[in-house]
């Protein structure tokens, strides 16, 4: 599927925030971002019971009585804003994954598969990070929400061990993800292990304005996303500056910033 956000050159995503990221969020991102990924948003009810127990260690997390319409409904209140929309999803199983998809699919919002979020309630239903260890239960939740014609995201995230990146890369793509989110925790270079194939690959972690934005720009990202940072106004334009001198050329290298990036 074409991308015109990667067709109209560097952009930049609002990365989901368990808890948080629902469409006021996103509207308030909006006037900086390219694209915004709400959730994440468990499905089925492995993930609600994981998610549960996730609230009751006191995080915050999106437990709505029908996920799927809490999907259709943020995405009714986004319609109109000045942003590509997508949500984070999480499910043990494929049907539920499908369904959603669906709804992005009429919505012309990315469906987002995590592959990221590393909680041991998650990870023992068989969500989140687990399914970088089995690449065939993740693919095929990649082919379900590809069939039905939505924009489709992995997210992923470095570090993980006896995962191969380069393999999780590669087993998406052939299932019909679009994009590749990827979490380079503190292994930033593994970005340009994932490019060059029919992906377009976002760098998540630690961008906070020209410096870091340039570094992801020289490993071959195609964007970059931000979690965090758009909670905090001046974080998220400084960033959204750095990538508009991305688009248009402007952005050097490591030294094109001298002073430290502040944090939000």
């Amino acid at each position: 599927m074409s991308d015109p956000l990667r067709s109209a050159g560097p952009f930049l995503v609002a990365a989901s925030l368990s808890g948080a990221a629902d469409a006021g969020w996103a509207r308030a991102a909006a006037p900086h971002v390219d694209a915004a990924v709400m959730g994440g948003i468990a499905l089925d009810p492995a993930s609600r019971a994981a998610a549960r127990d996730l609230v009751a260690r006191d995080r915050d997390e999106f437990l709505p009585g029908d996920p799927v319409a809490w999907i259709d409904r943020q995405l009714d209140r986004v319609a109109d804003a000045p942003v590509r929309p997508g949500v984070n999803v999480r499910s043990a199983t494929i049907g539920p994954i499908r369904e959603a998809a669906a709804v992005c699919a009429d919505r012309d919002a990315v469906c987002e598969i995590n592959a990221h979020c590393r909680q041991p309630e998650l990870r023992a239903v068989g969500c989140g990070e687990s399914l970088l260890r089995d690449t065939d239960r993740l693919a095929a939740s990649v082919a379900a929400a590809a069939e039905t014609g939505a924009r489709t995201s992995v997210k992923v995230r470095a570090e993980v061990s006896g995962v191969d990146l380069v393999a999780v890369a590669e087993a998406v793509a052939d299932a019909g993800a679009d994009w590749l989110h990827v979490d380079a925790m503190d292994s930033e270079p593994v970005v340009a292990e994932l490019t060059g194939r029919d992906l377009t690959v976002i760098a998540n972690n630690g961008v906070r304005g020209r410096e870091t934005v340039a570094e992801y720009a020289r490993y071959g990202a195609d964007a970059v996303s931000v979690g965090r940072p758009t909670e905090h106004p001046t974080a998220l334009s400084r960033v959204a500056d750095a990538v508009a001198a991305w688009r248009d050329g402007t952005l050097v290298g490591r030294d094109a910033d001298p002073q430290p990036e502040a944090s939000p």
